[in-house]
């Protein structure tokens, strides 16, 4: 019953987690009878490609002090795993990988070859996550892992897709998308990161078509970033409210270099503070052009390719510009203006560029040949049970966001030209699905949807999906649209949105910039126990997290308390199983009230006032106050003041009633702070509880009755 010295991390928690994995009770389905009403989160699914970082940290840590209480509290917890295929990005770790080990494109090996190359790199990595998972004690039921490509999941995914496409919400047409000339895909308008960048304002002449008696004035000058989409450009346009161009509205200019008549519009899109108040409309490449153009029945001239290099019919775009990468071509038409003493001058002016969100390359904005998702219908359907209270977000202020993105929403293009990923299920496609489409089925896919199973009676809505702001409209709005179109019922009752974890300074991390911190050398340093009470010990209400190590050196200081309190405590109970008591039972067992002392009588209070305001905490998501609590309460109360007095108590050998009763209190006390802290702190209190001198153990502290 002895515990050593000193509590070692590491020959403890690869033990205990084999202890409760081969007990079985991280699946519902094997827990004792008292676990009948049923409790489901299902994991946001990190991408394969993925390796644990500090937001997958405290998501999971939130996840576990979850589940992991009501599972203690006789629910039939169910916390499912599983991974998402990551498309674009998976694609690209492996095709670099290729590039770089055998000088080859995925091209030089053809589709089917590459797929096959794409699943034997799974085999190889697709677990690593998951495996991390486990290292930081996170109970999942490992026999539900589900993945985004298996087989069962695509029959999901295709069903989707076919019930949209037949009631005639899914259709293909041309538009301009987001373009990636790395990845050679389409982006939604939600997988974009946008960077700061120094650029440049050009203001650029176009010479009127004809003297329209405006004295001297022979030309309408429009500030751009990009002159070089000016060869595709089909008007100027002004803000209607803007007097400077009154006169001008409906004359024409001419498209310098091109040599093209366009017309002069007014459009309220237009922002009369920028540049010179007039602006040149690209439709094909600008989507605040294209939608200018739509209004006003302008055409579309397409002069930037696939590959981001100037293209187009000799007509439209001069031979000496065709075949040049877009900056190439920029420098060009700025020195062929200046010739034609066009450019009125330049000035600095900082840009805020489009990224792709997995390779960081500038995307171009493109007309393209797409498949698309209408949302007029189902933005609606995802409005609906917020607004009605079915669906809580905590913090509710997120909703406002929410509602905002479903209100101005446009349709989706889901469709990707890559190769790994969902098929579009229809003959003589190439395209394949965007990863966002197949994850949006996640919490009942995961649940074996389309089939009825039992799982997915059981299980289905889920209670709880807690995921991190950046992601509300890609994936969490979704996935309300879908559970309301396919299941008819919510996905989920609360969106819990985690802060975000940045760094000491305040600045999100970063691998590339050396800001990211790794859990797992968190973990291999400290401990799980250490690295996950000091990431909950920081989640106050914010929504920022300004990571500091040094709450993590207290988790492991606290892990050593308890583990030297504990075995003060066991070592005072010697060798016999004592049957232990309820508070309420002591006070009224055979040892009247007055052979309690003041201590005695104090630490129970104490104890009962922790456990009541615990459960209030974590009832309402606290859960940085909940640890704060705990950690007063077992460092201060408990160890510094009643531990303290227990022993002069335990001295008192002429009162052996009063020597009984405080050993008893001992164990009472550390029973129920382990049972409070096990869902923080898993491994370390799980240690312990295996060796507690108590008659009717449970076979594992995670299912022992919550405190009450």
């Amino acid at each position: 019953m002895k515990l050593p010295k000193v509590y070692e991390p590491k020959k403890v928690e690869d033990k205990i987690y084999q202890l409760w994995q081969k007990s079985g009770f991280f699946n519902p389905d094997k827990l004792p009878r008292r676990h009948k009403k049923p409790y489901c989160i299902v994991i946001p699914p990190p991408n394969v490609t993925g390796e644990l970082h500090l937001g997958h940290a405290l998501n999971a840590t939130i996840q576990d002090i979850l589940i992991r209480q009501k599972r203690m509290q006789g629910y039939k917890a169910l916390w499912l795993p599983g991974t998402d295929h990551a498309g674009i990005a998976a694609q690209n770790v492996v095709e670099k990988e290729l590039l770089k080990k055998e000088g080859k494109t995925r091209f030089d090996l053809g589709r089917e070859k590459f797929i096959e190359r794409m699943w034997q790199w799974m085999e190889k990595y697709g677990d690593i996550i998951l495996n991390q998972f486990k290292k930081i004690g996170c109970s999942l039921d490992w026999s539900r892992t589900r993945f985004t490509l298996d087989k069962e999941y695509e029959k999901a995914v295709k069903e989707a897709f076919l019930h949209y496409y037949q009631k005639g919400w899914i259709y293909r047409g041309k538009r301009v998308i987001n373009w990636c000339p790395r990845c050679q895909t389409s982006l939604s308008d939600l997988e974009i990161e946008y960077k700061e960048e120094k650029g440049k304002l050009w203001y650029i002449k176009y010479p009127l078509a004809t003297n329209y008696k405006l004295q001297t004035i022979n030309y309408i000058t429009v500030a751009t970033t990009r002159p070089e989409t000016m060869l595709g450009d089909t008007a100027v346009a002004v803000n209607p409210k803007d007097e400077r161009y009154k006169n001008l509205v409906g004359k024409k200019a001419i498209l310098p270099l091109v040599n093209r008549e366009i017309p002069i519009i007014a459009d309220s899109l237009v922002d009369a503070k920028f540049g010179t108040g007039a602006v040149k409309i690209t439709p094909a490449h600008d989507l605040t052009d294209y939608e200018i153009s739509l209004r006003h029945n302008l055409p579309m001239i397409q002069v930037i390719n696939e590959q981001a290099k100037i293209a187009g019919k000799k007509v439209h775009v001069p031979i000496f510009y065709q075949g040049l990468k877009t900056l190439e071509a920029r420098k060009k038409i700025v020195e062929g203006l200046k010739k034609l003493g066009l450019l009125e001058k330049i000035k600095d002016y900082s840009l805020s560029l489009p990224k792709c969100y997995r390779c960081n390359t500038t995307l171009e904005i493109l007309p393209s040949e797409q498949w698309f998702l209408k949302m007029a219908k189902l933005a609606k359907m995802a409005e609906k049970p917020v607004k009605k209270g079915l669906i809580k977000f905590q913090p509710k202020s997120f909703e406002k966001g929410y509602f905002d993105w479903l209100k101005n929403i446009k349709d989706w293009c889901i469709s990707r030209q890559i190769w790994w990923g969902h098929k579009i299920p229809l003959e003589d496609q190439t395209d394949v699905l965007d990863t966002w489409f197949s994850s949006a089925l996640w919490p009942f896919a995961t649940l074996d949807w389309p089939k009825k199973t039992k799982d997915l009676k059981r299980f289905y809505p889920t209670d709880v999906l807690s995921t991190d702001r950046g992601i509300i409209n890609l994936w969490t709005a979704r996935m309300v649209f879908s559970g309301m179109e396919f299941m008819k019922k919510i996905p989920f009752k609360t969106v819990l949105i985690h802060a975000t974890v940045l760094t000491r300074e305040g600045k999100r991390m970063s691998k590339s910039l050396g800001t990211g911190i790794n859990p797992i050398n968190l973990i291999e340093k400290y401990g799980a126990d250490a690295t996950r009470f000091g990431i909950a010990y920081q989640i106050m209400g914010g929504q920022d997290i300004r990571f500091v190590e040094d709450n993590i050196v207290m988790g492991r200081k606290f892990c050593n308390k308890i583990w030297n309190a504990s075995r003060f405590v066991l070592l005072q109970s010697g060798n016999s199983k004592s049957e232990i008591l309820s508070s309420k039972q002591i006070q009224n067992s055979k040892f009247k009230i007055q052979k309690l002392s003041g201590a005695d009588k104090k630490i129970l209070k104490a104890l009962d006032k922790t456990i009541k305001s615990v459960n209030k905490d974590l009832e309402g998501f606290q859960f940085g106050k909940a640890a704060h609590k705990l950690y007063d309460f077992f460092w201060h109360d408990f160890c510094d003041v009643y531990i303290e007095k227990a022993k002069k108590q335990l001295s008192y050998e002429f009162d052996v009633g009063v020597n009984i009763k405080t050993r008893e209190i001992l164990v009472w006390v550390l029973l129920n702070s382990l049972k409070l802290l096990h869902p923080f702190i898993p491994f370390v209190t799980e240690e312990i509880y295996q060796k507690l001198p108590i008659k009717d153990k449970k076979k594992c502290l995670m299912i022992e009755e919550w405190p009450q």
